[in-house]
């Protein structure tokens, strides 16, 4: 549905919009990749979703998909933390006091070392430092955990070993920053790398959300705990497409992590 009839739609007064969320990893210039965008490609991108959508935290989504949501609303977010982000795409968004949740993996980041598929590649590009860590969360942004090594969660069946991933990373890297940490963002986070006990572990320990990566929209009354996102692709026109409400991304199925009841 393109935005022209969406508007038609909001004057209606309906109020089951659906909320996209956007994730990102690396904005630079040099050694293109499927998870880099260039400065000139965000730049872009970020104006176009200024100029026709709200652009809200994770959670103002949540409060939309709870209480209806009128308007089309996106969610910024980046994975893993490469320290390029912080040379400029960052301060763009701060400047322009766009909200942010910026994930970050807790061992590349305490010791300084590349990402794995970085490394695969040749590129061991640079990863955030804990005082870039600790600048943008005093700029408002909000530092989001994404484990502290990015296994494949589903492969791990061993709670104890799910627990520090997952919720003991996240306490650490809540005390690096001396801010709470209420997201946590799931590495790869295609539905064949979620599990069932990722979630559970997540939810017990009081995050407020966890985020997967496999595309689709969020719907107005539907869960607010397990956030959808659709990746910031660097083509403008494939990106525009989707975030114009192809109601294709609304068939995206859910993700079924409930256990049963005892």
């Amino acid at each position: 549905m393109p935005i022209r009839s969406l508007h038609r739609w909001w004057m209606a007064g309906q109020r089951q919009v659906p909320v996209a969320i956007l994730f990102y990893h690396r904005v630079a210039d040099d050694h293109p990749n499927p998870w880099t965008i260039s400065r000139r490609q965000f730049q872009r991108q970020i104006d176009w979703l200024a100029k026709h959508f709200d652009l809200v935290s994770l959670e103002e989504c949540q409060r939309r998909i709870t209480t209806g949501n009128s308007r089309p609303a996106v969610a910024i977010t980046f994975d893993d933390g490469y320290a390029e982000n912080c040379e400029w795409a960052m301060p763009l968004l701060i400047e322009r006091r766009i909200p942010v949740t910026y994930f970050v993996v807790l061992d590349n980041l305490l010791k300084q070392t590349a990402f794995l598929h970085d490394q695969q590649t040749g590129h061991p590009f640079p990863v955030n430092t804990v005082e870039q860590i600790r600048a943008l969360a005093d700029t408002g942004i909000e530092i989001g955990s994404h484990t502290r090594t990015h296994p494949d969660l589903s492969q791990i069946h061993d709670v104890s070993k799910l627990f520090d991933e997952i919720v003991a990373a996240t306490v650490e890297l809540g005390n690096l920053i001396n801010r709470p940490i209420r997201y946590f963002a799931i590495p790869f986070g295609q539905q064949a790398h979620l599990s069932p006990m990722l979630f559970q572990v997540a939810r017990e320990a009081g995050l407020a959300g966890v985020c997967s990566a496999y595309g689709g929209f969020n719907a107005v009354g539907g869960d607010t705990f397990h956030l959808k996102r659709i990746h910031g692709d660097p083509c403008f026109s494939r990106l525009r497409n989707w975030l114009q409400f192809d109601w294709r991304m609304l068939n995206v199925p859910d993700y079924d992590y409930e256990f049963p009841a005892d």
